[in-house]
């Protein structure tokens, strides 16, 4: 049997596309209260003051960057009709950044072409902000708003969230004023922050708490008008998706995913309709998909510990104690090359693969004679390590 035509015929959806993750709404529903207060916060840019730093809290798919989003962009449209005004607002994702000093780089290079971009190292830091405050005199702006997003990949290395909000006060910018919001997952990286970011950063914090299951029925409800043809969709196959991703996350991002994996299915299998069984499917089919992206982008030590217990695993030999998995761990960093780190590391890296729920581990006291130690087994099937980090 050879290939079959592409056509446009397609039983299932119209519009697939605004289930995606790709797509950008014009609008953000069930979510009236956090957009009244972030506009508030943004209140006194449109009277022409010095903006407040916000901090954004809210865990993945909660709406803090399409909020983001969409509140910027109506402030720079209200902007027009005040000729005092003139704001402008850049955007940065520090997911692929991992310090001050590369997004102080990055912000430098917005404000470049290409061809006069500065590299990522070789600057002092002192020269970096130099180039930026240059930039920032030279704008001719009222205002400028730094949007970071995903801030908490930063980690301590938190300079950037003091230079920024306090470039006005230290005078290193003089006639526009500087400030920053802050969107991040991680409800404990602002208790991690120096005391002198906190005190400049945090003038205002919005929390966008996890949706629950009406809410998000009438987003799915929302978006499956535009994404299905009429009758398609089986009448419990929303309420399953929205029940199914707010007991487990409270996120939209994995209900519009559930929603238009079940779809898929039923596309792939010429069904007439969406039925509740293909949501069952896909939840499976997206945790292994997790699963597996977890596993690929474990740190190389914890790759090779995790498949030291695998194979001890595979050969019957768990559960195991922490000295088993560290011998077996070393002959594997000796099989391929790698300096091995000490057994307290390891120790640290078995804790990060419990955590992440690939590993279990069960507490034993055996008395005065053998103290307390704890053993540890596989809790995922060995064959999806084996296909995520390649193991044989």
């Amino acid at each position: 049997m050879g290939l079959e035509s592409f056509t446009r015929n397609d039983p299932i959806f119209a519009d697939e596309s605004v289930l995606r993750d790709n797509y950008r709404p014009t609008e953000l529903i069930e979510r009236d209260a956090e957009l009244s207060a972030y506009q508030s916060a943004l209140r006194p840019v449109i009277n022409g003051a010095p903006p407040k730093n916000i901090f954004i809290y809210g865990q993945t798919g909660v709406g803090k960057t399409l909020a983001t989003r969409l509140v910027s962009d109506r402030l720079l449209e209200d902007q027009r009709q005040y000729d005092d005004l003139e704001i402008k607002i850049v955007s940065l994702n520090c997911k692929s950044v991992n310090s001050s000093y590369q997004i102080a780089v990055n912000l430098v290079n917005t404000f470049r072409e290409p061809s006069d971009y500065i590299p990522s190292t070789g600057y002092p830091p002192s020269r970096i902000y130099q180039m930026l405050w240059d930039h920032l005199n030279a704008l001719g702006a009222s205002h400028l708003l730094v949007i970071l997003d995903e801030i908490d990949s930063i980690g301590t290395n938190d300079d950037i969230l003091y230079e920024l909000p306090r470039a006005n006060d230290n005078e290193h910018v003089d006639d526009t004023y500087i400030g920053v919001i802050g969107i991040s997952n991680d409800f404990t990286f602002r208790d991690n922050l120096s005391a002198r970011v906190k005190d400049s950063l945090c003038d205002e914090e919005l929390h966008f708490p996890p949706y629950d299951a009406n809410n998000l029925r009438h987003i799915l409800e929302r978006r499956a008008e535009k994404a299905f043809r009429e009758g398609v969709l089986e009448e419990g196959v929303i309420p399953l998706c929205a029940a199914r991703a707010a007991n487990e996350s409270g996120s939209a991002r994995m209900a519009l995913q559930l929603l238009y994996k079940a779809g898929d299915l039923a596309r792939q299998r010429d069904a007439v309709s969406v039925c509740e069984a293909f949501v069952d499917e896909a939840r499976q089919l997206l945790e292994e998909g997790k699963i597996k992206d977890e596993l690929a982008r474990l740190p190389v030590h914890s790759k090779v510990t995790l498949r030291a217990l695998t194979n001890l695993h595979k050969a019957g030999e768990t559960p195991v104690k922490r000295r088993d998995i560290y011998a077996l761990y070393l002959k594997l960093c000796d099989e391929i090359g790698s300096d091995p780190v000490t057994d307290r590391t390891i120790h640290d890296r078995i804790s990060q693969l419990r955590q992440k729920g690939f590993v279990e581990a069960d507490e034993r006291n055996d008395g005065i004679s053998g103290g307390s130690y704890y053993l540890y087994d596989l809790r995922i099937i060995p064959e999806m390590v084996d296909e995520a980090l390649d193991l044989q």
